[in-house]
């Protein structure tokens, strides 16, 4: 059998890899701390569970307009025109199986061979993956430590070329947990203001996860909303993981062609789903605000913990659930690291080059756990260490 040649240009999400290792050592009676997969441990709210029931009986199971329908768009454009502060029409809007196909279309809809793409390393692996994988060329630009994880912009302007075709950026982001102020974005709009050729995919999932300050998106910014698209969606803010719900806003030209996309792909999003997500921007928001403060608690215990090993230093996330330890002091390299906390202490943990190059010498660990697993989790290390 042979494959087409783009195949080998795909990537993956190495949480879904260590998972399977641990879930292989659980079953072999192996007592094992989840630290690796992105995924809040909290029930879907209630009142978006009922709204999915109440869809169900009512026989919303058939196929939908390939973009979403009418009253999920116009519920995302008010949400959007909300928390951003911008002006959102329904037909910007496009409903998606998952914040993923966003990030897939709007890259294979622009993006052309040849082309380049600057994207953040260490950064969530998929976007090197979706550029490789339509021919263009990927570009990281490398989140520092000692900027607290944003973009060096002298560094940022040298990338930029006359191939350069699309910036992504990611606040809060994965995997460090690092936000992008304001004034941060501003000086990256400040360096692409004069370049209207290039498209900004904003990737602003995390965007109700942030621990200290506002989230500040690029749209809000005169004249870059129409060269933008910002990626969110539910999974994270809703704990909607596993219900699968994204949704793209870019402008009214650019929605039809990834609406079209859909149509060739998924042809439409689950009705029943997007009924459970209106409910979920329409309805109560106290579900979101208990997660997030517990999720500041368990953050607070997770870098005390992990500063108290010996060879690892972290600093404080501000959004996210994420803590990037540096680990450079312990001798041993971010895979290696991984494999023996997850071998002989019992610990899933990432490494940090599952994010990148740019990701040795770190290790992510999601915090999205109970606390008492946490502070176990660091008991461990230190046994293993």
């Amino acid at each position: 059998m042979t494959y087409a040649e783009r195949m080998s240009n795909l990537g993956t999400e190495t949480a879904f890899e260590v998972l399977a290792k641990a879930k292989k050592l659980e079953a072999e009676g192996k007592s094992i701390i989840h630290l690796e997969i992105g995924e809040p441990d909290f029930p879907t709210p209630e009142n978006i569970c009922e709204a999915a029931i109440r869809s169900i009986k009512a026989g919303d199971t058939h196929y939908t307009p390939s973009a979403g329908i009418p009253e999920m768009r116009n519920a995302i454009a008010k949400y959007i025109g909300k928390t951003r502060g911008i002006d959102v029409h329904p037909d910007e809007v496009v409903m998606t199986p998952g914040a993923k196909p966003i990030m897939f279309f709007t890259i294979l809809a622009l993006v052309n061979e040849g082309d380049e793409v600057i994207y953040p390393n260490p950064g969530f692996p998929i976007y090197e993956s979706m550029i490789k994988f339509v021919g263009g060329v990927p570009v990281p630009i490398k989140l520092e430590e000692s900027m607290n994880f944003a973009f060096n912009i002298e560094n940022f302007k040298k990338l930029i070329t006359p191939k350069t075709k699309m910036v992504i950026i990611n606040t809060p982001q994965n995997p460090t947990g690092g936000i992008l102020t304001e004034s941060e974005i501003r000086q990256i709009a400040e360096t692409l203001k004069d370049r209207p050729d290039i498209w900004i995919l904003s990737d602003e999932i995390y965007s109700r996860l942030i621990f200290k300050g506002d989230h500040f998106s690029i749209t809000q910014i005169p004249g870059f909303k129409d060269r933008t698209i910002i990626l969110d969606g539910f999974s994270k803010t809703y704990a909607m993981t596993g219900w699968r719900a994204g949704y793209g806003v870019m402008n009214a030209d650019l929605a039809p062609k990834i609406a079209q996309l859909m149509t060739n792909s998924n042809s439409c999003t689950n009705t029943v789903v997007q009924k459970a997500c209106i409910e979920a921007y329409e309805g109560p928001q106290d579900s979101v605000d208990k997660m997030r403060e517990e999720f500041m608690k368990r953050r607070d215990i997770i870098v005390e913990g992990l500063n108290s090993i010996k060879g690892f230093s972290c600093i404080v996330p501000l959004g996210a659930f994420y803590a990037f330890p540096n680990i450079t002091k312990t001798g041993y390299n971010s895979k290696e690291l991984c494999d023996h906390l997850l071998y002989k202490g019992g610990v899933a943990a990432l490494s940090g080059t599952a994010f990148g190059d740019f990701g040795e010498g770190y290790l992510r660990f999601s915090y999205a756990n109970s606390r008492e697993n946490i502070v176990e989790a660091i008991k461990r290390i230190k046994e293993v260490l």
